[in-house]
């Protein structure tokens, strides 16, 4: 709140920000100061799903003016290595990102960020939308990692946030059936209403018998399974349960170490695929949202202004609802 506005180098532009959605990774370095590798070592300005309004441009930006709407794309590579030179940006070791220690995420009132990775939103595109960009890229690159296309059968595990961008996408790449599974019932009611094809709500069942499960309302095993939970037993069904020949992509991070069936993944020729954020995929969401072939809006449950972030995390910490946004500018009232 009592920062300086910084000034935007010639790359770059000053951003008012308006709204930002928390992710679970939030909360966790909130809570635990740490993520892996990544530890909070010094004070850290949280956030990494956003949108605002472009208030002033650097001296080399041709590509963007002052009252662009704009939405963020967190990560940005420092330097061109060999993972940008080949398309994969998001692999390059000294990435800046959004809110992972020690670089400052953007909830807070200005923001300045690199230009070229703020992309501009048609009018028809909300603030809200603009923020959900950023769970809907771990979806796309999810999807396009599995390979998904015409008639593909999809099991994603885990109805949290990311698991029901992975049924949006997965349903707009030509799944023609989408399972779902999850503890929570009420978030199997979300994926439903976001187009999943069948909820399987798991209880105490062992990772073989939810695999059945799955082959038994699909009527096959699926050539896909997206993981969005990192929980041991989960990764476990979503080996048993994937078609020979079939691809599981990992997105959910749980445990350094879970053991898992490996031999009946090699010997079944199961395709194991890890996934790291994304790349090169807010182009692509702004266009399939512009165009409404997706609709992530029921997405967003709990809008809450800057002043009560406090609040808003204590919210997504309970598991209330699906996303929570919060609100930057209290001088705007559009969504």
């Amino acid at each position: 709140e009592n920062r300086p506005i910084p000034e935007p180098g010639p790359n770059e532009v000053l951003l008012r920000m308006h709204s930002v959605g928390i992710c679970g990774s939030d909360v966790h370095y909130w809570q635990h100061g740490r993520i892996g590798d990544f530890v909070v070592k010094d004070p850290m300005v949280l956030g990494h799903e956003a949108s605002g309004t472009v208030v002033k441009v650097g001296s080399g930006v041709t590509h963007l003016k002052p009252g662009d709407r704009v939405a963020i794309e967190p990560g940005v590579p420092r330097e061109m290595d060999e993972f940008c030179k080949s398309g994969r940006y998001n692999l390059s070791p000294t990435i800046f990102f959004c809110a992972t220690p020690p670089d400052d995420g953007n909830l807070c009132r200005y923001y300045k960020h690199s230009a070229s990775y703020c992309y501009k939103l048609p009018d028809n595109v909300t603030f809200e939308e603009g923020a959900l960009i950023e769970p809907l890229s771990v979806g796309i690159h999810a999807c396009k990692r599995a390979g998904v296309t015409l008639g593909s059968k999809v099991f994603v595990s885990g109805s949290g946030p990311i698991g029901l961008v992975n049924v949006i996408v997965a349903k707009m790449m030509g799944a023609a059936a989408v399972v779902v599974t999850d503890l929570s019932a009420s978030r199997l009611q979300k994926a439903k209403e976001v187009g999943a094809d069948f909820t399987i709500q798991v209880k105490n069942e062992t990772p073989q018998e939810v695999a059945s499960k799955v082959q038994s309302v699909l009527g096959c095993m699926p050539e896909i399974t997206v993981e969005c939970t990192g929980v041991q037993a989960c990764i476990q069904a979503g080996i048993y349960a994937t078609r020979s020949g079939g691809t599981l992509v990992l997105v959910g991070l749980g445990p350094e170490m879970v053991t898992v069936p490996i031999v009946n993944a090699a010997v079944r020729e199961v395709d194991i695929r890890g996934i790291f954020r994304y790349c090169n995929t807010w182009p692509v969401a702004i266009s399939l949202l512009a165009s409404k072939r997706i609709n992530v809006k029921p997405l967003v449950t709990h809008r809450f202004p800057l002043e009560k972030a406090l609040e808003a995390f204590e919210t997504t910490k309970r598991g209330e609802g699906v996303k929570v946004m919060l609100k930057c500018d209290p001088t705007d009232q559009n969504p």
